[in-house]
């Protein structure tokens, strides 16, 4: 049995729970923050049996996107006045997901 903790941006949670549960999954949804941006997370706990792991991953990769976002840049002294406002742009979301091995589980 393995315990899946997968950190999903908010945007991302409602269809992803949506989905893992349409799917026969019990998932636990914890609000959490962090990341780059420190921007409201969900972490999802699900227990699954070993061959039910690949299941989950595949729904996490269909309903979780990274995107892109602009970030201002930091001012370089050394760079000319007109260059300090150009954003830059940064891949952000996606999940983060753990795969850990469970020696017991009771459901009491």
């Amino acid at each position: 049995m393995k315990l899946i903790l997968a950190v999903v941006q908010d945007i991302d949670a409602d269809n992803a729970i949506r989905e893992l549960v349409k799917a026969g999954h019990r998932v636990t949804r914890v609000a959490s923050t962090g990341g780059f941006f420190r921007q409201g997370n969900t972490t999802f706990l699900t227990g699954v049996e070993d061959n039910r792991v690949e299941d989950v991953l595949a729904i996490l990769r269909q309903t979780c996107r990274e995107r892109t976002r602009l970030l201002p840049s930091a001012p370089d002294p050394a760079e000319p006045l007109s260059q300090w406002a150009t954003p830059v742009e940064v891949p952000v979301g996606g999940a983060t997901v753990f795969v850990l091995n469970v020696e017991r589980f009771e459901q009491i």
